[in-house]
């Protein structure tokens, strides 16, 4: 067995609760969701990390305005630096936001050693943002995370709910809990997820024409539809703790 697993463990050992926020497919809002909640979270003075994973495509340094990568500090592992309140790391703070050609065995190998290597504070929140779909990493992440939790977002368009939908199973086929369904960018008089779901379906968040201006500014991320929203959701997250 890779020594790294075991250093994984002690390393998450000081958080309450991991959410991974997923998405079937890729353009549906996943990373939006995942800065978003962050954002929330801290703003109501829990203690939150942001760790962005998705190998296809970071985009939560955008949204959160940080344009500047240098590689963290480091003291017996690298120390996540603080945006916004937000104990933050990312992909991009190792390609300098260049893109990262890797496969298979190269993305597990980063996985393992960025989640080896990250020395987290007390937290109650660490956010992940997930690559879109189940796959390869995503798998590797539930191996090296056993309390892991997740968020999936979809959006009212049936082949996005049809993707989400095999997403779900399959993750329920795992016995991975999943604290919801979050439906973005609907609109008043659509929404297939809401029947599909059930139970499960938490809520709507509705297409949000400020949010284009709001990226990069946390006082106006935090003004959105989509914030008002997922505080919310943060009500449901601190009541399953």
């Amino acid at each position: 067995m890779d020594p790294r697993i075991n250093v994984v463990e002690k390393r998450l050992e000081k958080i309450g609760k991991v959410i991974a926020v997923a998405g079937g497919k890729g353009g549906i809002g996943k990373s939006t969701i995942a800065s978003l909640l962050a954002l929330v979270l801290a703003d109501s003075n829990r203690k939150v990390g942001l760790l962005d994973l998705d190998f296809t495509g970071a985009s939560t340094h955008t949204i959160l305005g940080i344009d500047e990568f240098h590689f963290p500090d480091e003291d017996e592992g690298i120390i996540p630096p603080k945006y916004h309140g937000i104990s933050y790391i990312t992909i991009a703070n190792f390609t300098q936001d260049h893109a990262a050609p890797m496969r298979g065995l190269d993305i597990t190998n980063a996985i393992l050693e960025i989640l080896a290597i990250t020395r987290w504070d007390e937290l109650d929140y660490l956010i992940i943002d997930m690559p879109p779909g189940i796959n390869d990493t995503t798998l590797d992440i539930i191996r090296l995370i056993k309390n892991i939790e997740f968020c999936i977002v979809t959006t009212p368009s049936k082949i996005t709910t049809g993707v989400v939908k095999k997403s779900v199973d399959l993750l329920q086929e795992l016995n991975i809990p999943i604290l919801g369904i979050l439906e973005n960018m609907t609109f008043p008089t659509v929404s297939h997820a809401k029947q599909i779901f059930k139970d499960k379906y938490i809520g709507m968040i509705p297409f949000d024409e400020s949010y284009e201006h709001a990226i990069g500014n946390k006082d106006k991320l935090l003004k959105t539809a989509i914030a008002k929203t997922l505080r919310n959701f943060t009500i449901i997250c601190d009541k399953m703790c």
